[in-house]
Protein backbone atom coordinates (compact mmCIF):
# COMPACT_ATOMS: atom_id res chain seq x y z
CA UNK A 1 0.00 0.00 0.00
CA UNK A 2 2.91 2.37 0.69
CA UNK A 3 3.70 2.24 -3.05
CA UNK A 4 0.33 3.68 -4.02
CA UNK A 5 1.31 7.22 -2.98
CA UNK A 6 4.29 7.58 -5.38
CA UNK A 7 2.28 5.95 -8.18
CA UNK A 8 -0.59 8.38 -7.60
CA UNK A 9 1.76 11.39 -7.48
CA UNK A 10 3.62 10.32 -10.64
CA UNK A 11 0.36 9.83 -12.56
CA UNK A 12 -1.21 13.05 -11.26
CA UNK A 13 1.78 15.21 -12.24
CA UNK A 14 2.12 13.45 -15.63
CA UNK A 15 -1.51 13.92 -16.65
CA UNK A 16 -1.54 17.46 -15.26
CA UNK A 17 1.43 18.43 -17.43
CA UNK A 18 0.21 16.56 -20.53
CA UNK A 19 -3.29 17.98 -20.07
CA UNK A 20 -1.96 21.56 -20.04
CA UNK A 21 -0.28 21.01 -23.42
CA UNK A 22 3.32 20.70 -22.22
CA UNK A 23 5.57 18.79 -24.65
CA UNK A 24 5.84 15.10 -23.81
CA UNK A 25 9.61 15.28 -23.21
CA UNK A 26 9.27 18.22 -20.81
CA UNK A 27 6.33 16.52 -19.05
CA UNK A 28 8.47 13.42 -18.42
CA UNK A 29 11.32 15.59 -17.08
CA UNK A 30 8.86 17.40 -14.82
CA UNK A 31 7.39 14.19 -13.39
CA UNK A 32 10.87 12.77 -12.78
CA UNK A 33 12.03 15.98 -11.08
CA UNK A 34 9.04 15.95 -8.71
CA UNK A 35 9.67 12.27 -7.94
CA UNK A 36 13.35 12.89 -7.18
CA UNK A 37 12.54 15.83 -4.90
CA UNK A 38 9.80 14.02 -2.97
CA UNK A 39 11.13 10.49 -2.65
CA UNK A 40 14.95 10.67 -2.69
CA UNK A 41 17.75 12.60 -1.03
CA UNK A 42 19.85 12.81 -4.19
CA UNK A 43 20.07 16.33 -5.73
CA UNK A 44 17.57 16.28 -8.60
CA UNK A 45 19.45 18.82 -10.74
CA UNK A 46 22.74 16.87 -10.71
CA UNK A 47 20.95 13.61 -11.47
CA UNK A 48 19.00 15.17 -14.35
CA UNK A 49 22.14 16.69 -15.88
CA UNK A 50 24.04 13.38 -15.73
CA UNK A 51 21.19 11.25 -17.11
CA UNK A 52 20.35 13.64 -19.96
CA UNK A 53 24.00 13.76 -21.04
CA UNK A 54 24.27 9.97 -20.93
CA UNK A 55 21.04 9.45 -22.91
CA UNK A 56 22.07 11.99 -25.56
CA UNK A 57 25.65 10.74 -26.02
CA UNK A 58 24.72 7.21 -27.16
CA UNK A 59 26.56 6.19 -30.37
CA UNK A 60 23.62 3.94 -31.33
CA UNK A 61 21.31 6.95 -31.22
CA UNK A 62 23.20 8.61 -34.10
CA UNK A 63 21.34 6.26 -36.47
CA UNK A 64 18.09 8.05 -35.60
CA UNK A 65 18.70 11.53 -37.14
CA UNK A 66 20.42 9.95 -40.14
CA UNK A 67 17.46 7.69 -40.98
CA UNK A 68 15.08 10.60 -40.40
CA UNK A 69 17.14 12.77 -42.77
CA UNK A 70 17.13 10.02 -45.41
CA UNK A 71 13.33 9.89 -45.27
CA UNK A 72 13.08 13.69 -45.43
CA UNK A 73 15.28 13.80 -48.57
CA UNK A 74 13.22 11.14 -50.34
CA UNK A 75 9.97 12.79 -49.23
CA UNK A 76 10.98 15.91 -51.18
CA UNK A 77 11.94 14.13 -54.42
CA UNK A 78 9.88 12.76 -57.32
CA UNK A 79 10.12 9.29 -55.77
CA UNK A 80 6.38 9.00 -55.16
CA UNK A 81 5.49 9.67 -58.80
CA UNK A 82 8.09 7.18 -60.01
CA UNK A 83 6.84 4.56 -57.55
CA UNK A 84 3.28 4.79 -58.87
CA UNK A 85 4.48 4.53 -62.48
CA UNK A 86 6.50 1.43 -61.62
CA UNK A 87 3.92 -0.29 -59.40
CA UNK A 88 0.58 0.38 -61.11
CA UNK A 89 1.07 -1.84 -64.20
CA UNK A 90 1.70 -4.88 -61.97
CA UNK A 91 -0.97 -4.12 -59.36
CA UNK A 92 -3.75 -3.53 -61.91
CA UNK A 93 -4.03 -7.26 -62.71
CA UNK A 94 -4.46 -8.33 -59.06
CA UNK A 95 -7.94 -8.82 -57.55
CA UNK A 96 -8.63 -5.43 -56.01
CA UNK A 97 -6.66 -3.58 -58.68
CA UNK A 98 -4.71 -0.43 -57.98
CA UNK A 99 -5.80 -0.33 -54.34
CA UNK A 100 -2.80 -2.61 -53.80
CA UNK A 101 -0.51 0.30 -54.72
CA UNK A 102 -1.39 1.84 -51.34
CA UNK A 103 -0.07 -1.23 -49.52
CA UNK A 104 2.89 -2.11 -51.73
CA UNK A 105 3.85 1.57 -52.04
CA UNK A 106 3.80 1.97 -48.25
CA UNK A 107 5.82 -1.24 -47.84
CA UNK A 108 8.49 -0.06 -50.28
CA UNK A 109 8.67 3.47 -48.89
CA UNK A 110 8.69 2.18 -45.29
CA UNK A 111 11.94 0.41 -46.16
CA UNK A 112 13.64 3.75 -46.86
CA UNK A 113 11.79 6.06 -44.49
CA UNK A 114 11.32 4.68 -40.96
CA UNK A 115 8.49 7.10 -40.29
CA UNK A 116 4.77 6.33 -40.48
CA UNK A 117 3.87 9.97 -41.15
CA UNK A 118 6.42 10.35 -43.97
CA UNK A 119 5.23 7.07 -45.52
CA UNK A 120 1.59 8.14 -45.33
CA UNK A 121 2.19 11.61 -46.76
CA UNK A 122 4.41 10.47 -49.61
CA UNK A 123 2.31 7.51 -50.76
CA UNK A 124 -0.94 9.41 -50.12
CA UNK A 125 0.11 12.28 -52.38
CA UNK A 126 0.87 9.68 -55.04
CA UNK A 127 -2.14 7.37 -54.77
CA UNK A 128 -5.19 9.31 -53.54
CA UNK A 129 -5.67 11.50 -56.67
CA UNK A 130 -5.01 8.54 -59.01
CA UNK A 131 -7.39 6.17 -57.20
CA UNK A 132 -10.13 8.80 -56.98
CA UNK A 133 -9.76 9.40 -60.71
CA UNK A 134 -10.43 5.70 -61.29
CA UNK A 135 -13.56 5.60 -59.03
CA UNK A 136 -12.17 3.42 -56.23
CA UNK A 137 -14.42 3.58 -53.11
CA UNK A 138 -13.21 6.45 -50.91
CA UNK A 139 -13.49 4.54 -47.63
CA UNK A 140 -11.21 1.77 -48.95
CA UNK A 141 -8.71 4.25 -50.40
CA UNK A 142 -8.49 6.03 -47.03
CA UNK A 143 -8.63 2.89 -44.87
CA UNK A 144 -5.91 0.91 -46.66
CA UNK A 145 -3.64 3.94 -46.75
CA UNK A 146 -4.09 4.62 -43.01
CA UNK A 147 -3.31 1.02 -42.12
CA UNK A 148 -0.49 0.35 -44.58
CA UNK A 149 1.36 3.55 -43.62
CA UNK A 150 1.91 2.09 -40.15
CA UNK A 151 4.36 -0.36 -41.77
CA UNK A 152 6.85 2.52 -41.53
CA UNK A 153 7.07 1.69 -37.82
CA UNK A 154 8.06 -1.96 -38.38
CA UNK A 155 9.89 -2.49 -41.65
CA UNK A 156 13.50 -1.36 -41.17
CA UNK A 157 14.72 1.30 -40.76
CA UNK A 158 12.12 1.91 -38.02
CA UNK A 159 12.40 4.93 -35.73
CA UNK A 160 10.32 3.17 -33.06
CA UNK A 161 12.64 0.15 -33.09
CA UNK A 162 15.67 2.45 -32.76
CA UNK A 163 14.09 4.12 -29.72
CA UNK A 164 13.13 0.73 -28.24
CA UNK A 165 16.63 -0.66 -28.79
CA UNK A 166 18.32 2.38 -27.23
CA UNK A 167 15.94 2.31 -24.26
CA UNK A 168 16.59 -1.35 -23.38
CA UNK A 169 20.20 -1.40 -24.65
CA UNK A 170 19.58 -4.02 -27.36
CA UNK A 171 21.12 -4.39 -30.84
CA UNK A 172 19.38 -2.06 -33.31
CA UNK A 173 20.51 -4.22 -36.23
CA UNK A 174 18.95 -7.36 -34.71
CA UNK A 175 15.68 -5.50 -34.14
CA UNK A 176 15.70 -4.23 -37.73
CA UNK A 177 16.24 -7.73 -39.11
CA UNK A 178 13.50 -9.07 -36.81
CA UNK A 179 11.00 -6.60 -38.28
CA UNK A 180 11.40 -7.67 -41.92
CA UNK A 181 9.31 -10.88 -42.01
CA UNK A 182 6.48 -9.68 -39.68
CA UNK A 183 6.28 -6.45 -41.71
CA UNK A 184 5.91 -8.39 -44.96
CA UNK A 185 3.36 -10.77 -43.38
CA UNK A 186 1.28 -7.82 -42.17
CA UNK A 187 1.47 -6.24 -45.64
CA UNK A 188 0.29 -9.56 -47.10
CA UNK A 189 -2.68 -9.61 -44.69
CA UNK A 190 -3.62 -6.08 -45.78
CA UNK A 191 -3.49 -7.22 -49.43
CA UNK A 192 -5.72 -10.24 -48.66
CA UNK A 193 -8.21 -7.80 -47.13
CA UNK A 194 -8.22 -5.80 -50.40
CA UNK A 195 -8.86 -9.01 -52.36
CA UNK A 196 -11.78 -9.89 -50.06
CA UNK A 197 -13.24 -6.37 -50.29
CA UNK A 198 -13.04 -6.39 -54.09
CA UNK A 199 -14.96 -9.67 -54.21
CA UNK A 200 -17.66 -9.04 -51.61
CA UNK A 201 -18.21 -5.26 -51.47
CA UNK A 202 -21.17 -4.31 -53.72
CA UNK A 203 -19.92 -0.77 -54.35
CA UNK A 204 -16.48 -1.85 -55.54
CA UNK A 205 -16.55 -1.02 -59.27
CA UNK A 206 -13.41 0.91 -60.25
CA UNK A 207 -12.72 1.86 -63.85
CA UNK A 208 -10.69 -0.84 -65.65
CA UNK A 209 -7.08 -0.06 -66.53
CA UNK A 210 -6.12 0.09 -70.24
CA UNK A 211 -4.34 -3.09 -71.39
CA UNK A 212 -0.55 -3.03 -71.21
CA UNK A 213 1.87 -5.53 -72.70
CA UNK A 214 4.44 -7.37 -70.58
CA UNK A 215 7.29 -5.45 -72.20
CA UNK A 216 5.60 -2.13 -71.37
CA UNK A 217 5.19 -3.22 -67.74
CA UNK A 218 8.86 -4.19 -67.54
CA UNK A 219 9.82 -0.85 -69.10
CA UNK A 220 7.78 1.01 -66.46
CA UNK A 221 9.50 -0.99 -63.71
CA UNK A 222 12.70 0.96 -64.32
CA UNK A 223 11.21 3.71 -62.15
CA UNK A 224 11.41 1.38 -59.14
CA UNK A 225 15.06 0.42 -59.63
CA UNK A 226 16.64 3.41 -57.77
CA UNK A 227 14.58 2.97 -54.61
CA UNK A 228 15.03 -0.82 -54.64
CA UNK A 229 18.80 -0.36 -54.92
CA UNK A 230 18.70 2.02 -51.96
CA UNK A 231 16.73 -0.51 -49.89
CA UNK A 232 19.21 -3.24 -50.76
CA UNK A 233 22.15 -1.01 -49.83
CA UNK A 234 20.70 -0.05 -46.43
CA UNK A 235 19.21 -3.36 -45.28
CA UNK A 236 21.67 -5.60 -47.13
CA UNK A 237 24.71 -3.91 -45.58
CA UNK A 238 23.32 -4.66 -42.11
CA UNK A 239 22.19 -8.22 -42.81
CA UNK A 240 25.51 -9.17 -44.45
CA UNK A 241 27.45 -7.79 -41.52
CA UNK A 242 29.10 -5.07 -43.58
CA UNK A 243 27.70 -2.17 -41.54
CA UNK A 244 26.13 -1.37 -38.19
CA UNK A 245 22.76 0.41 -38.08
CA UNK A 246 24.48 3.80 -37.80
CA UNK A 247 26.79 3.10 -40.75
CA UNK A 248 23.84 1.81 -42.81
CA UNK A 249 21.99 5.05 -42.01
CA UNK A 250 24.95 7.05 -43.37
CA UNK A 251 24.90 4.89 -46.52
CA UNK A 252 21.18 5.64 -46.82
CA UNK A 253 21.66 9.41 -46.57
CA UNK A 254 24.40 9.39 -49.22
CA UNK A 255 22.25 7.15 -51.45
CA UNK A 256 19.19 9.37 -50.98
CA UNK A 257 21.18 12.50 -51.87
CA UNK A 258 22.59 10.75 -54.95
CA UNK A 259 19.10 9.57 -55.95
CA UNK A 260 17.63 13.05 -55.56
CA UNK A 261 20.50 14.57 -57.56
CA UNK A 262 20.09 11.99 -60.34
CA UNK A 263 16.36 12.77 -60.51
CA UNK A 264 17.19 16.45 -60.85
CA UNK A 265 15.01 17.26 -57.83
CA UNK A 266 17.79 18.07 -55.34
CA UNK A 267 17.72 21.85 -54.99
CA UNK A 268 19.32 23.97 -52.30
CA UNK A 269 15.82 24.70 -50.91
CA UNK A 270 14.96 20.98 -50.73
CA UNK A 271 18.30 20.22 -49.09
CA UNK A 272 17.85 22.86 -46.38
CA UNK A 273 14.18 21.89 -45.79
CA UNK A 274 15.11 18.21 -45.40
CA UNK A 275 17.90 19.12 -42.96
CA UNK A 276 15.60 21.36 -40.88
CA UNK A 277 12.81 18.75 -40.91
CA UNK A 278 15.21 16.03 -39.72
CA UNK A 279 16.60 18.34 -37.03
CA UNK A 280 13.14 19.18 -35.67
CA UNK A 281 12.02 15.53 -35.54
CA UNK A 282 15.32 14.32 -34.07
CA UNK A 283 15.30 17.02 -31.38
CA UNK A 284 11.73 16.12 -30.39
CA UNK A 285 12.56 12.42 -30.06
CA UNK A 286 15.84 13.15 -28.22
CA UNK A 287 13.94 15.29 -25.69
CA UNK A 288 11.41 12.48 -25.13
CA UNK A 289 14.24 9.96 -24.65
CA UNK A 290 16.04 12.28 -22.21
CA UNK A 291 12.83 12.71 -20.19
CA UNK A 292 12.20 8.97 -20.21
CA UNK A 293 15.76 8.22 -19.04
CA UNK A 294 15.41 10.66 -16.12
CA UNK A 295 11.95 9.27 -15.27
CA UNK A 296 13.39 5.71 -15.26
CA UNK A 297 16.07 6.82 -12.79
CA UNK A 298 13.52 8.59 -10.62
CA UNK A 299 11.18 5.59 -10.56
CA UNK A 300 14.13 3.30 -9.85
CA UNK A 301 14.87 5.25 -6.66
CA UNK A 302 11.26 4.80 -5.51
CA UNK A 303 11.39 1.07 -6.32
CA UNK A 304 8.23 1.30 -8.44
CA UNK A 305 9.37 -0.90 -11.36
CA UNK A 306 10.55 -3.63 -8.97
CA UNK A 307 7.34 -3.54 -6.91
CA UNK A 308 5.14 -3.57 -10.01
CA UNK A 309 7.11 -6.51 -11.43
CA UNK A 310 6.72 -8.34 -8.11
CA UNK A 311 2.99 -7.58 -8.10
CA UNK A 312 2.60 -8.97 -11.62
CA UNK A 313 4.68 -12.02 -10.68
CA UNK A 314 2.46 -12.61 -7.63
CA UNK A 315 -0.57 -12.77 -9.94
CA UNK A 316 1.09 -15.81 -11.56
CA UNK A 317 -0.06 -14.88 -15.05
CA UNK A 318 0.92 -17.13 -17.92
CA UNK A 319 2.94 -15.61 -20.76
CA UNK A 320 -0.19 -15.38 -22.88
CA UNK A 321 -2.20 -13.67 -20.11
CA UNK A 322 0.63 -11.19 -19.53
CA UNK A 323 0.80 -10.38 -23.25
CA UNK A 324 -2.97 -9.91 -23.41
CA UNK A 325 -2.82 -7.55 -20.45
CA UNK A 326 -0.04 -5.57 -22.15
CA UNK A 327 -1.97 -5.57 -25.45
CA UNK A 328 -4.99 -3.92 -23.81
CA UNK A 329 -2.73 -1.57 -21.82
CA UNK A 330 -0.87 -0.31 -24.90
CA UNK A 331 -4.06 0.06 -26.95
CA UNK A 332 -5.51 2.27 -24.18
CA UNK A 333 -2.45 4.50 -23.73
CA UNK A 334 -2.05 4.58 -27.52
CA UNK A 335 -5.36 6.45 -27.67
CA UNK A 336 -3.65 9.36 -25.89
CA UNK A 337 0.08 9.17 -26.74
CA UNK A 338 2.09 8.70 -29.92
CA UNK A 339 4.02 5.45 -30.40
CA UNK A 340 7.51 6.60 -29.38
CA UNK A 341 6.17 8.31 -26.24
CA UNK A 342 4.23 5.14 -25.34
CA UNK A 343 7.37 3.02 -25.61
CA UNK A 344 9.75 5.25 -23.66
CA UNK A 345 7.18 6.09 -20.98
CA UNK A 346 6.41 2.46 -20.11
CA UNK A 347 9.42 0.33 -20.96
CA UNK A 348 11.21 0.89 -17.62
CA UNK A 349 8.25 -0.77 -15.88
CA UNK A 350 7.45 -3.35 -18.55
CA UNK A 351 10.99 -4.64 -19.23
CA UNK A 352 11.46 -6.39 -15.84
CA UNK A 353 8.09 -8.15 -16.26
CA UNK A 354 9.03 -9.35 -19.75
CA UNK A 355 12.44 -10.64 -18.69
CA UNK A 356 10.96 -12.35 -15.60
CA UNK A 357 8.37 -14.09 -17.81
CA UNK A 358 11.14 -15.38 -20.10
CA UNK A 359 9.82 -13.51 -23.15
CA UNK A 360 12.43 -12.84 -25.84
CA UNK A 361 13.35 -9.12 -25.81
CA UNK A 362 13.83 -8.97 -29.61
CA UNK A 363 10.44 -10.65 -30.19
CA UNK A 364 8.78 -8.30 -27.70
CA UNK A 365 10.17 -5.33 -29.65
CA UNK A 366 8.21 -6.49 -32.70
CA UNK A 367 5.12 -7.22 -30.57
CA UNK A 368 5.19 -3.73 -29.09
CA UNK A 369 5.65 -2.11 -32.52
CA UNK A 370 2.55 -3.90 -33.88
CA UNK A 371 0.52 -2.68 -30.90
CA UNK A 372 1.96 0.84 -31.21
CA UNK A 373 1.01 0.76 -34.91
CA UNK A 374 -2.61 0.42 -33.81
CA UNK A 375 -2.26 3.66 -31.86
CA UNK A 376 -1.54 5.49 -35.15
CA UNK A 377 -5.10 4.83 -36.34
CA UNK A 378 -7.11 4.98 -33.09
CA UNK A 379 -8.88 8.20 -32.07
CA UNK A 380 -8.55 10.65 -30.41
CA UNK A 381 -4.75 10.99 -30.90
CA UNK A 382 -4.18 8.65 -33.88
CA UNK A 383 -1.50 10.56 -35.76
CA UNK A 384 -2.20 8.96 -39.15
CA UNK A 385 -5.85 10.02 -38.83
CA UNK A 386 -4.83 13.67 -38.41
CA UNK A 387 -2.45 13.49 -41.38
CA UNK A 388 -5.20 11.96 -43.55
CA UNK A 389 -7.72 14.54 -42.38
CA UNK A 390 -5.34 17.29 -43.48
CA UNK A 391 -4.88 15.62 -46.88
CA UNK A 392 -8.50 14.69 -47.62
CA UNK A 393 -10.64 17.12 -45.53
CA UNK A 394 -12.85 14.22 -44.41
CA UNK A 395 -14.46 14.10 -40.96
CA UNK A 396 -12.32 12.33 -38.35
CA UNK A 397 -15.17 9.87 -37.70
CA UNK A 398 -15.22 8.84 -41.39
CA UNK A 399 -11.44 8.25 -41.46
CA UNK A 400 -11.52 6.29 -38.17
CA UNK A 401 -14.33 4.04 -39.47
CA UNK A 402 -12.47 3.49 -42.75
CA UNK A 403 -9.31 2.50 -40.84
CA UNK A 404 -11.07 0.19 -38.35
CA UNK A 405 -10.75 -3.01 -40.46
CA UNK A 406 -6.99 -2.41 -40.61
CA UNK A 407 -6.96 -2.09 -36.83
CA UNK A 408 -8.64 -5.50 -36.57
CA UNK A 409 -6.06 -6.99 -38.97
CA UNK A 410 -3.28 -5.72 -36.67
CA UNK A 411 -5.00 -7.40 -33.71
CA UNK A 412 -4.98 -10.66 -35.70
CA UNK A 413 -1.26 -10.03 -36.43
CA UNK A 414 -0.56 -9.92 -32.68
CA UNK A 415 -2.02 -13.42 -32.29
CA UNK A 416 -0.09 -14.63 -35.36
CA UNK A 417 3.13 -13.37 -33.72
CA UNK A 418 2.27 -15.13 -30.46
CA UNK A 419 1.43 -18.38 -32.28
CA UNK A 420 4.51 -18.22 -34.54
CA UNK A 421 7.26 -16.32 -32.67
CA UNK A 422 9.81 -17.58 -35.23
CA UNK A 423 8.46 -14.92 -37.62
CA UNK A 424 10.38 -12.36 -35.57
CA UNK A 425 13.21 -14.44 -34.11
CA UNK A 426 14.49 -16.72 -36.89
CA UNK A 427 16.26 -14.10 -39.02
CA UNK A 428 18.10 -12.31 -36.16
CA UNK A 429 19.03 -15.65 -34.58
CA UNK A 430 20.61 -16.79 -37.83
CA UNK A 431 22.20 -13.55 -38.97
CA UNK A 432 25.96 -13.10 -39.21
CA UNK A 433 27.52 -12.35 -35.81
CA UNK A 434 29.26 -9.24 -37.15
CA UNK A 435 25.88 -7.80 -38.18
CA UNK A 436 24.61 -7.68 -34.63
CA UNK A 437 26.36 -4.39 -33.80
Amino acid sequence: MEQLLPIAIFLFVLFLLLGTGVWVGLALLGVAFVGMELFTTRPAGDAMMTVIWRSASSWTLTALPLFIWMGEILFRTRLSEDMFKGLSPWMAKLPGGLLHTNIVGCTVFAAVSGSSAATLTTVGKMSIPELRKRNYPEKHVIGTLAGAATLGLMIPPSLTLIVYGVTINESITKLFIAGIVPGLVLAGMFMLYVVAVSRFSPGYRPDPEPPMSFSQRVANSRFLIPVLLLIMAVIGSMYLGLATATEAAAIGVIGALALAAAQGSLTWTNFVESLLGATRTSAMIALILAGAAFLSLSMGFTGLPRHLAEWIAAMQLSRFELLMMLLVFYIIIGCFLDGISSVVLTIAVVEPMIRAAGIDIIWFGIFIVVVVEMAQITPPIGFNLFVLQGMTRHEMSFIARAAFPMFLIMVVMVFVLIAFPQLATWLPDNMRPSAAG
